[in-house]
This record gives structure tokens, sequence and C-alpha cells, in this order.
């Protein structure tokens, strides 16, 4: 960057050179620190019904009438220069602000106001509304629904291998056999959503058992399992097929999937607490306000908990630290217990007869808030639509800004031109002077009362002295010159 100075004949960055009068040409070096402001003539059509944009843009002083400073006018239609590295302007709520003058002018500006009033008590509802749904979502949002298992056998009698048909060649078709079937479904409040993605019934469970009647199947067949693992392919159902033609009792044992997982506590535990199966987090809560409620915590060390007679028998000591609490609870927490159906699988009621039962139990699902709240958060449809009204909303302000201080600079000139026009030559020679670097104030300069202050005196006396000194040491120098 070059200093800008008296010596340099370019002028400053935003600097625009005062415009010129009519009745002469313009001087050498109209912005030069040596032309004084009352030489400086002015370009036509300032004063003559032309384009107040003709007058130099220089801002006015915080005394002038109307009291604020007209802006730059840009009627050539050139657009300014581009910064190289252009910054956007951060959009802050003071922007959007209308002044007191322009309320005081346009009373139905009001409404305008109470709106923005109204905006920025809907900004903090849904802000704290934003928070609260990214906590509960934080937390298992569990929803309890009934699913209706189907257990269903099919008794196939045997058939002579001599029949219409004929028989397998394995001799299978001969023999009488039966099939079991579990399935099951949710029972759904509204089957109206065709696109609703429906859980398999497997995906319920993680095992499921099946005890047959061990006199009659023997140790080694008498037990169908099915247990989850990390490949396991979901399904509808399950189905054990197997000989026979008696009635057969069978036991089913389902174990849910919870998810989280769930704990089954110690009979004493539960008693105690109220609480039967449960996630861990519930339990260390529970037992936290049995904890309180009792006042068993130790009222000089608070880490430590004192414990009563049924805690002592359930933990095995008299006195523990909050910190041991969670491990010694994994002694006291089993998995939960499986649901139980006992079945008997009936094969009478002739031909290929079919017999079914119906059971319910409950089961938790995802609550469906959970995908309306996480598409809540995630769109970005509505804050981009708003990101551009709030832009159309500044730029209007703004303009409305730039019109305000428009009127006032020429309601000030309009009331009183003359004192006007003068505090703006001032106030132009006051910037022209910080631009260039004047020395002095050649307004002032140019009138007589200037040189009649009490400092004149010795003023022209220093100056006389200085002039006399520079002519003796010249004098002084050429005779040394001679002599030599």
């Amino acid at each position: 960057m070059r200093p800008y100075g008296p010596g340099n004949n370019f002028p400053p960055r935003g600097y625009t050179p005062p415009p010129q009068m009519a009745g002469g040409p313009p001087p050498p070096n109209p912005g030069g620190p040596g032309v004084p402001m009352h030489q400086r003539p002015m370009q036509p059509g300032g004063f003559q019904g032309g384009p107040p944009g003709n007058m130099r843009g220089s801002p006015m002083p915080s005394n002038a009438p109307g009291g604020n400073k007209r802006p730059a006018d840009n009627r050539s239609g050139q657009q300014p220069p581009k910064s190289e590295y252009p910054t956007k302007k951060k959009k802050k709520l003071a922007d959007k602000i209308l002044p007191q003058k322009v309320r005081d002018l346009v009373p139905e500006s009001q409404a305008y106001m109470d709106l923005l009033a109204f905006e920025r008590k809907l900004d903090a509802t849904i802000m704290r509304k934003r928070l609260d749904i990214q906590e509960a979502l934080k937390r298992p949002m569990k929803q309890k629904r009934k699913l209706r298992i189907f257990i269903s056998n099919t008794f196939y009698p045997s058939k002579e291998t001599g029949e219409a048909g004929g028989a397998d060649p394995g001799g299978e078709s001969s023999v009488a056999s039966w099939e079991l079937r579990v399935e099951g479904r949710l029972l759904e409040d509204n089957k109206s959503d065709p696109n609703k993605i429906k859980r398999k019934f497997s995906s319920f469970f993680k095992s499921l058992v099946i005890e047959l009647d061990k006199e009659l199947y023997g140790p080694d067949n008498h037990l169908v399992e099915w247990h989850r693992t990390h490949s396991t392919q979901e399904t509808d159902g399950f189905q054990v097929k197997r000989p026979g033609d008696r009635n057969v009792r069978c036991t089913i044992l389902l174990l849910l999937d919870y998810q989280p997982l769930q704990f089954k506590l110690d009979p004493r535990l539960a008693r105690l607490l109220g609480v039967h199966t449960q996630t861990r987090p519930v339990i260390i809560s529970a037992l936290w306000q049995y904890i309180k409620t009792h006042k068993l915590q130790d009222s000089h060390e608070r880490e430590y908990i004192t414990c009563d007679k049924y805690l002592e028998q359930i933990f095995g000591c008299q006195r523990m630290k909050f910190a041991e609490i969670p491990q010694r609870l994994n002694p006291l927490l089993h998995p939960p217990d499986p649901i139980v159906i006992n079945h008997v699988i009936t094969v009478e009621g002739g031909l290929e007869s079919k017999q079914t039962a119906c059971y319910d139990i409950d089961v938790e699902v995802d609550d469906t808030l959970k995908n309306q709240m996480n598409n809540f958060l995630l769109s970005t449809a509505s804050q981009q639509e708003i990101q551009t009204l709030d832009s159309k909303i500044h730029d209007t302000v703004e303009t409305i800004n730039q019109l305000k201080t428009n009127r006032e600079f020429f309601l000030s000139f309009a009331k009183d031109p003359q004192t006007f026009i003068h505090k703006w030559i001032v106030s132009q020679t006051r910037d022209l002077k910080t631009m260039t670097d004047i020395v002095g104030n050649p307004e002032e300069e140019r009138r007589a009362e200037f040189y009649y202050q009490p400092w004149t005196q010795e003023a022209v006396s220093r100056y006389f002295f200085t002039k006399v000194n520079q002519k003796r040491a010249e004098l002084e120098q050429a005779l040394g010159i001679r002599n030599s």
C-alpha cells in the first residue's frame, strides 16, 4: 500500500474530486493543498435545478441542519469496484428495527414492530422446543402395543400306498403327521397407511423354544429352538412338523427382545422397590428414590448411604458408596422371564383339520412420534425460506433508512439554504484537509478577522526574525566563498 500525502498526485480511495462551478475552467490541481477552498469552482447544476448527485457526496457534520450525513449517491450507473475477498455482512436483529423517526412519520409502521416482537417470542419458543426434542430423542421412546399370536396345527392322517395319488418313494406320506405353526402380527390402530413397513414376527423375540412331550419324542427330539444371531433373517412365523397321530402337549417359550435391555430384579429387591422387570436406569432411579424417601444418605459424607435393615439384607453391608451401587446391583439382576404358552396339539376332527388358538401379549415398539421429531430437526426447507424472507426484510429496512437520510438531507436544505450550504462547505473543507494533510485552515485564513487575533503580533515578529536570519546566513555563505 502506498502512503498518501501532498507529494503524491493520486487521490485517496473513496475520495470524489470537488465539482466545478460555471464561469471558468477548473484549476490544474483541484484537490491540491495549495488551492484554497473558496477558489475551487463547483459544477453547474448544484443550485440551478440539476440533480443533487452532482454535489460532492462528502458527509455532513453532526451539527448541520438535519443532524445526519448525506449518503453517497451513485447515479452514474457505474458499479463500485468490488473487493477481492468480499465479506458477507452478518445480519443482526438490530438491522431489522425501524428508527424512531420513521415510526413517528409513519404511524402504520408500529404494526411491523409488533410483528417483530411477536417473531422474537416465536423464535424463542421454537428454539426451546427444539432443545426439548433433542433431549427427548436421547431417551428411548417406546409405546406399548398388542402382539396377537396365532398357534395353529394341522393333522395329516396316514394314507395307504395303494390309494389314488400314490405315495412318495420314501413312504413318508403313508405316516400320520401334524404340523405346528406359530405366527403373529401387531394389532394396528389404523390400517389406512399402505406405505407403513410392517415388522416381521420374529423381530420381537430374542429366542423361541418349543418343548414337545418328552415321552413321545424322546430326549433328543423333543426340543425345537430358535435363537437370534447377527445373521438372522427375519420371518413371519415358525413351523414344526412331526409324525404322530396322538394329541401332543407342548410348551412354547418366547423370550422378548427388549431394546434397551431389561432385567428381572431379585424378589426381595423387587418387593422393596415395586419394580419387577425394568431397564437398568429405571432400577437405579427407583433405588435412589427409595434412599431419598427414607433419608438414608449420610448427612456428613454425602457420597455414602446407610443401609436400613432391608437394604442390609439385600446388599449384605451396613454402609456403601453411591459409586458402588451399579456393581452391587449386578448379582441382583437376572434375565427376564420368558412368556410361557401351554398348548395341546390335537389330531382330532377329520382329514387335515386345522385347530387355532389365539393369545395377546404386550410388546414395546418405537414411538411413531420419534420419526416425526427426527424429520422436524433434519428439515431445512423451512429454514431456507425463513433466511430468504429475513434477507428481504433487511434489504427493505436498509432502503427505508436510506430514504430517511435522503429526506432529512433535502429538508435541511429547504428550510435554510444559506446556513446549510455554509456548514456543508465547512464540512467539505474539514474532510479535504484530513485527506490531503493541509496545514492550517484555508477557509478561516481567507477572512480578515483571522489576522486580528492577539497572536498575530508575535507571529509577524517571528516571521521577520526567521527571514532576517535566513538572509544573514545566505550573505555569510556568499562572503565566505569570495574570501576563499
